[in-house]
Parts: structure tokens; C-alpha cells; sequence
């Protein structure tokens, strides 16, 4: 198992708010339980509670525009149908709460929610996050950056004080969480006083918005930012980085909480057992740095996200 401690690098007035910040009470929608203390949701132990479906459901976090990446899972998606015996789906979906509400009504069986939708998934959609995509050496993550146009005149965050920053959505660690605790702890700058926020909806739209000129700023995730840049969708130097994060974990992959155990340790297999060799996820995630599926604790790896969520007073309270 990586440690996402010894990944935590520079930024030190979050990496203090985040570390140094009391434990943080989750707790799980009524619908669960959790009897071990590992703070997602157990699988039920009456046999009428379990799902066994002909077809799975298996959908990427919306970072960037669904199709783009239905023929990238494709193999993997082959490999979980071989493994489990089932046909397995791609759901293609445009927003974190699509997803989220996907899961939490029974329609979704697989998933990788992003970062900063994790905890809401796994408090409020019974989410059984298992792995994370990582590099050969086990090392895992990436950056929140603000980025701002090349031609831009701001060098720093403070040059933006007074104007526009744009964030994806809510849910986002990088594109709202991570950023809007770092402005409030490093720069004192709070949304509506200090700049004025502004929502994209995703991270491509956001990079495409500052490569192009239409937004004065953003917080992104740099992993994304890389994929785009590899694809041609846009060139390095179209935009300028002025900040840049501590490492934070990537997307968490895994199964909503009552699929069978049988099937849920078919489909961990699955992950673990995957090829990327000349594989379609090879050639995608290769350029932002991933090149195998790890195992994941939700309970430690994602304990600074807690706390971030934590410092933004965000709640799991499920609607």
C-alpha cells in the first residue's frame, strides 16, 4: 500500500491546515452500515439485500467530454466482462451529481469518481472505493494548478485579487475544494470579498477557457491539463502556470456496496489483473504519468481530502 504521506510536497500553509486538523466525523447515509470501522459501507449480509446483474455498469469520473473516453476503457471494459462472465456497459455521464445520483439509485455497479467526489460517493451512494491508478514505482497523484492565459499579466495569486477565478464544480478537489481552502489559508482571498467565482462545469472546459482567452483564470487539475496538451487539444505554452499544489490523490475506483462478494472480488481481480501493455489506457495516461491500478485505502488515502472538505465546512449530508 503507497501512503499519500510521502508524496505531500510543497504548499505548506495547506499541507499544515490539512494535516495538522482534527479527525474528522464521517459518517455513512442510514442506508449503511459500517461494522469495521474502514468508513465505507459493508456489503450486506442478508443474501436479498445483494446484487448479481447480467449487465454491469461501469462509468469515468466526468473530467472531460465522455466520449473521448468510452473507446479508451474499451479494453479494460473487455477484460471486466472476461473476468466477471457479465456484459459490461459504459455510461457515459456529464456531471459529478449525475454520477453520484447514477450510484446511489442503483444504476451505476462500477466507477471512478474523482477526487473530491469520493467522500460524498462513499457517504451517500454506498461507493466501495479499491484502487487508484499509479505509476510503476507506486508513487501516485497530481497538482492543482491556477492557471492563467500566456499573454496574461498576473504572475502570481495575488495578481488576481480583485478579478474572475474560475472553478469546475463543487465536488472537485482541484477545480474548487483544494483552491478555495488555499486562497482562504495562504492569500486570504475569499470568494465574493476578494475575486469573483465562476463555474465551467469541467476541467477541459476551464483549460480550453484560459488557452483561449475567455476566462482570466482557473483552478484545474494538472493530470488533465496533461492529457490535453499530449492530445494536441492544446499546446503548453498557451497557458501559464502560477500556482501549484501539494500532491493529491487521483481518481478511486471501485463498486457500489451491495453487488455480490463474489462478483465485487471478480471485479477487484479485474483491476489488478489488467494489462496496460499497448493498451488504450497505456496510451492515455501514460503522458500524466499512470501506468498500473494500485490498491487504495479510502479510510487513509483520502484522509487529507477529508480535512480539506473539512476546512471548506463542507457536509455529507446525502439529499
Amino acid at each position: 500500500m503507497t501512503s499519500l504521506s510521502r508524496l505531500l510536497t510543497g504548499t505548506a500553509a495547506l499541507a499544515a491546515l490539512a494535516l495538522a486538523a482534527p479527525a474528522i466525523a464521517f459518517e455513512l447515509d442510514s442506508r449503511f452500515v459500517d461494522n469495521d470501522g474502514d468508513l465505507v459501507a459493508d456489503i450486506p449480509t442478508d443474501e436479498s439485500a445483494l446484487l448479481d446483474p447480467e449487465t454491469l455498469i461501469f462509468t469515468y469520473t466526468p473530467v472531460e467530454d465522455p466520449a473521448v473516453y468510452e473507446g479508451v476503457w474499451q479494453g479494460f471494459m473487455d477484460h471486466l466482462s472476461e473476468a466477471t462472465g457479465k456484459d459490461v456497459q459504459f455510461f457515459p455521464v456529464d456531471s459529478n451529481a449525475a454520477q453520484l445520483e447514477a450510484m446511489r439509485a442503483g444504476r451505476l455497479h462500477i466507477a471512478g469518481f474523482n477526487t473530491g467526489s469520493n467522500p460524498i460517493a462513499v457517504a451517500c451512494a454506498g461507493f466501495r472505493p479499491f484502487a487508484m491508478m499509479a505509476a510503476e514505482d507506486d508513487s501516485f497523484g497530481y497538482e492543482m494548478e491556477i492557471i492563467v492565459p500566456a499573454d496574461s499579466e498576473a504572475e502570481s495569486v495575488e495578481d488576481l485579487r480583485g478579478g474572475e477565478i474560475t472553478f469546475t464544480q463543487e465536488t472537485s478537489n482541484s477545480g474548487f475544494k483544494a483552491p478555495s481552502a488555499i486562497l482562504a489559508s495562504e492569500f486570504d482571498m475569499v470568494a465574493n470579498e476578494d475575486f469573483t467565482p465562476a463555474f465551467s462545469g469541467s476541467h477541459d472546459t476551464s483549460i480550453l477557457g484560459v488557452a483561449n482567452g475567455d476566462y482570466e483564470s482557473a483552478s484545474i487539475a494538472n493530470s488533465v491539463k496533461a492529457r490535453m496538451i499530449e492530445r494536441e487539444v492544446i499546446a503548453e505554452d498557451d497557458v501559464k502556470v502560477i500556482y501549484q499544489s501539494q500532491t493529491f490523490p487521483t481518481t478511486g475506483y471501485g463498486t457500489v456496496y451491495n453487488l455480490t462478494p463474489e462478483l465485487q472480488e471478480q471485479i477487484r481481480d479485474a483491476f489488478f489483473s489488467f494489462d496496460w501493455e499497448g493498451s488504450a489506457l497505456q496510451e492515455e495516461f501514460a503522458n500524466s504519468g499512470e501506468a498500473k491500478f494500485i490498491e487504495i485505502s479510502f479510510q487513509d488515502d483520502w484522509s487529507v481530502i477529508r480535512q480539506i472538505d473539512e476546512a471548506n465546512g463542507v457536509s455529507y449530508a446525502c439529499q
